[in-house]
């Protein structure tokens, strides 16, 4: 009988669900290979890590490029909040490209 190692406990965000997700669905060799060599967390805790500050990296990058500035805040709220909602979709699908379904 073989027992697959135990893996260290980790609290999955919505990046981490959604590779666990994609390797269980679409790479079924490689997420039962990592799984049966205990390296399945280790992988899921580092792609949203890297998820995460790169979203925050694309998000800043996205917001020197436009016309927003954060005084906008106050004067024209419903335009700043649109243009962040929409940089965030934007580097939130790049992140999907780019980490989590590949």
């Amino acid at each position: 009988m073989v027992v697959a190692p135990k893996q260290e406990k980790i609290t999955l965000n919505k990046y981490g669900r959604r590779r666990l997700k994609y390797l269980k669905e679409h790479k079924k060799a490689e997420y039962t290979i990592m799984l049966m060599d205990g390296t399945l967390n280790t992988h899921l805790k580092e792609v949203q890590e890297t998820a995460d500050n790169r979203v925050q990296q694309i998000i800043t990058e996205l917001k020197a490029k436009s016309d927003l500035r954060e005084d906008m805040k106050n004067t024209d709220m419903l335009y700043w909040v649109g243009t962040m909602n929409s940089i965030k979709a934007q580097a939130e699908e790049i992140i999907l490209r780019e980490l989590i379904y590949i």
